[in-house]
């Protein structure tokens, strides 16, 4: 049956890997039950090591794990695994070049009722700007499974941003994962929207829903870092204008990435993700996604605005 929750598919893959690979190893902070690290644990307990709730120094360990070979992931709300072990992740992990996989779980609003202490909004933006680190942000549950195969054969620093919800599947199941390469998911002419994770399926409907008034190209950018940037610059240069489509802060995430490639383009660009605000509670996750205009009927709007 085909999984349709990032968190598993995550899970599900390290269970895999490990099968193949001895070297890798699996570090928890106390949130084994949430990151889906419990499925590499009961699979490979003397493989799997809990932290407690201290990701600075679950960091440290796999980077010490990682200079005696083994292949460590790092698992936590992406708050945490990008926050609080900021410094241990650029002091060893990237100026080191090691080899260690974080993985940041709910990220986004998708812990919709812990609220802004426990949602991140802003961990593109912060992995991102460390020198020799990767980001991945995968569209579904499908790429997902993909995307930690392609971060476990990637020699360096990875970050993968996973979701908490479910939700419907936007790429094929099985499917080849390349970092740093964008997959046009839906072909157009007028406007081309370049989305991630979650967005990347909203991003399909609203383009879907236009269809006959406008032709929206759709392209997943499941890569943030490296981004191709020829790739970008040649998908979007018929195009009138550009979206950019995240569950993310629009300050250093997938559009201010997209902005910089296309900074030659004058073309002009429209953000449809998080203002300059934190996230807070809410009763249900859709309630939280319309609160702060990452809904289908956001990106028609930015879409209409780009062509009119």
């Amino acid at each position: 049956m085909n999984c349709n929750n990032q968190r598993t598919a995550y899970g599900e893959a390290l269970v895999e890997l490990g099968r193949e690979n001895k070297d890798i190893v699996v570090l928890d902070a106390d949130l084994g039950g949430s990151t889906m690290g419990k499925m590499f644990e009961a699979a490979y307990p003397e493989r799997h090591y809990e932290m407690g709730i201290a990701e600075a120094n679950m960091t440290s360990v796999a980077a010490g794990l990682a200079q005696t070979g083994k292949i460590p992931f790092t698992n936590s709300f992406a708050v945490f695994a990008a926050g609080r072990a900021y410094d241990q992740i650029r002091q060893t992990i990237a100026i080191g070049k090691l080899n260690v996989k974080i993985c940041g779980s709910s990220s986004g609003l998708s812990d919709f009722g812990d609220g802004a202490t426990h949602q991140s909004v802003e961990d593109i933006a912060i992995m991102r700007a460390i020198p020799n680190m990767t980001v991945l942000s995968p569209a579904d549950a499908n790429e997902t499974k993909a995307a930690v195969k392609a971060m476990t054969e990637l020699e360096g620093p990875c970050y993968i941003r996973l979701n908490r919800n479910d939700y419907e599947n936007v790429t094929d199941e099985g499917s080849e994962f390349k970092i740093g390469e964008p997959a046009v998911l839906r072909s157009g002419s007028d406007v081309v929207i370049f989305a991630t994770g979650y967005m990347t399926g909203v991003s399909m409907k609203a383009a879907e829903e236009l269809e006959g008034r406008i032709s929206v190209k759709v392209v997943n950018i499941s890569t943030i870092k490296p981004m191709d940037e020829e790739a970008v610059i040649r998908l979007a240069k018929d195009c009138k204008g550009v979206v950019t489509a995240e569950e993310h802060s629009i300050v250093g995430g997938l559009g201010s990435a997209v902005s910089e490639v296309l900074r030659k383009e004058c073309k002009p660009i429209e953000y449809v993700g998080i203002e300059d605000s934190f996230g807070c509670s809410a009763h249900n996750y859709q309630e939280l996604l319309t609160y702060y205009g990452l809904t289908k009927e956001h990106v028609i709007k930015a879409v209409e605005s780009i062509y009119e």
